[in-house]
């Protein structure tokens, strides 16, 4: 017997069934991603369609029960800031995940909420003010390339 899916970090709204190769692979590797992070690919390549500023992947799985990772990129502008929002939420939506919260909108950051996935937009400025990869220095920083 197959235990239920618990994962109560996954948005309500969810993709319809997905077959294999549908599944994101990380580009550089052609490996399917871990489950808890095929909604990444999609973010990633939103990310850059709207040419996302050094974007890093944070795999949190293995430190916390709460997140599985941050996905978090540079913004170079407000209007930028604001068009790599929309595309995250537009991209995410086309595959049935709708944002559990966003925090915005600010000039400076941008935090979108897809549970177990967390999206940082930054301006330079905050990033390295706040400094999330060094408050996050545990965490294996995966190479997903943009498909």
């Amino acid at each position: 017997m197959t235990p239920p899916d618990d994962d109560a970090r996954t948005p309500d709204a969810q993709a319809p069934d997905a077959s294999p190769s549908d599944a994101p692979t990380g580009a550089s590797t052609g490996a399917p991603l871990p489950e808890h992070l095929a909604e990444v690919q999609w973010i990633v390549d939103a990310l850059d369609d709207k040419r996302a500023q050094d974007v890093r992947v944070l795999d949190l799985a293995p430190l916390t029960a709460s997140l599985d990772c941050f996905v978090i990129a540079s913004a170079e502008s407000q209007p930028q800031m604001t068009a790599l929002e929309d595309a995250v939420k537009e991209r995410m939506k086309a595959h049935g995940r709708l944002p559990r919260n966003v925090e915005a909108p600010s000039s400076r950051w941008v935090l979108m909420d897809y549970g177990g996935v967390v999206v940082h937009l930054m301006s330079p400025e905050a990033r390295e003010f706040y400094d999330l990869e060094g408050l996050w220095a545990d965490a294996e920083v995966l190479d997903v390339e943009p498909t």
